[in-house]
């Protein structure tokens, strides 16, 4: 792993700029809405949703696991030096724990092809649809980026990739070169929905948790669904109505109206105003 930013003597330091694009942009609680189509992309690829389906308990409690990947992020992001180190080599723990066989055909993985959670080719795919939904869904509620600010946001997420495993030169090298790897992923013959990750699908846009609300729990499908890019929604085949259109729309018009007024340490988790905090504090 190359050089990452912060020195021996400022340990308390988070490893981001506080001033830089990727701090300013996932401190955003809203950002949690994307977390579903994130998991969907993600699975798309046969390989990381056996890893998935054979080594995590995703099925009984998937947002378990999508709060513990927003929680490892902003640990990472928001969290002291040492805080964000920590997470980071718990993530690469885990990951060297995820290999087998593939258990199904698939028109790019034959049956018993060899899955591997450090495989560079899985990181990459897994990484990069944390960085496209991100930008997604922040510009779904918030002003869209320039070029330059996307470019700078692109540039400090290459540091979770090789926090995560990922070597620089595994990485595209800018923006333009990770569009047009996550463009051609999205109609490259890897990604292909099986019937398993149909099943785990269905976990995601209706969580078996029995606390949420119906009405939120819609919401939060319809979202999903929204911000899934179209080559992945089809290959789901998920059904996406005019009145899921008109719903979408309204949603997305009411958060854009209200976030503006919501006071800015309102607008972020805890992690990160205690982040801020702690940096005013010197």
């Amino acid at each position: 792993m190359t050089a990452l930013p912060g020195s021996r003597g400022e340990e308390q330091r988070p490893l981001f700029d506080p001033g830089g694009m990727f701090w300013r942009v996932n401190r955003e609680t809203v950002l949690m809405l994307g977390g579903g189509a994130a998991l969907l992309s993600q699975i798309a690829h046969p390989l990381v949703a056996a890893g998935v389906h054979e080594h995590s308990g995703f099925r009984q409690q998937p947002l378990r696991r999508l709060y513990g990947t927003i929680t490892a992020m902003q640990r990472m992001i928001y969290g002291p030096r040492p805080v964000a180190l920590a997470a980071a080599a718990r993530i690469r723990g885990i990951h060297r724990r995820i290999h087998g066989h593939l258990a199904v055909d698939t028109a790019a993985f034959p049956r018993g092809t060899p899955y591997d959670a450090c495989d560079p080719e899985l990181l990459l795919w897994v990484h990069s649809t944390l960085v496209a939904s991100a930008i997604d869904t922040y510009e779904a509620f918030l002003p869209p980026l320039s070029a330059s600010e996307r470019e700078d946001y692109y540039r400090e997420s290459k540091i979770v990739g090789q926090l995560v495993g990922l070597q620089p030169h595994q990485l595209p090298s800018g923006w333009d070169a990770f569009s047009n790897y996550y463009r051609s992923m999205l109609t490259r013959n890897e990604l292909e929905v099986t019937p398993m990750t149909r099943e785990l699908a269905e976990h995601i846009l209706y969580p078996p948790v029995s606390w949420i609300p119906r009405i939120a729990g819609d919401v939060l499908s319809i979202a999903t669904v929204a911000l899934l890019p179209e080559a992945i929604r089809e290959r789901y085949a998920l059904r996406w109505s005019e009145r899921r259109q008109r719903a979408w729309h309204i949603a997305k018009r009411t958060i854009r109206r209200v976030l503006p007024h919501v006071p800015h340490v309102a607008r972020a988790g805890p992690r990160v105003w205690r982040a801020e905090r702690r940096l005013r504090a010197g």
